[in-house]
């Protein structure tokens, strides 16, 4: 009785396993808040999974329906580098509104100066 047991398990494993392999999916969003994201800048989040801030952000982010990538520094080298080097800071988080030449950079979180800080990434 034991061997079936652990031979049922051992085949669950598997099949649960092979389901995965595809890599994540992510999903798209319904028609009426893909127009909504259109309507905001790229938002980039450089953090890290143990901050208080940087959950914070991803929270009201996620609750207001805005669309964001996130890079946690501790596990993606480049997002490391980016961090450190191309916007100068060891702290989290950081928070990049914009591409190039029109992107503002937040260091750190409060919705105030974050609404502040995209009001003039859209008047760019």
């Amino acid at each position: 009785m034991n061997r079936l047991v652990f031979t049922a398990l051992v085949f669950t494993f598997i099949a649960y396993g092979s389901a995965g392999a595809e890599g994540p999916h992510q999903s798209g969003l319904p028609p009426a808040k893909a127009a909504a994201a259109s309507n905001y800048p790229q938002i980039v989040l450089y953090t890290v999974t143990w901050c208080h801030r940087c959950r914070e952000i991803k929270e009201y982010l996620t609750k207001n329906n805005i669309p964001f990538i996130n890079r946690d520094v501790e596990v993606d080298t480049k997002a490391m580098d980016d961090l450190t080097i191309k916007y100068n800071s060891t702290g989290v988080p950081v928070i990049v509104l914009g591409k190039g030449k029109d992107e503002v950079i937040m260091r750190g979180f409060t919705p105030e100066l974050f609404q502040e800080n995209l009001k003039k990434t859209r008047l760019k």
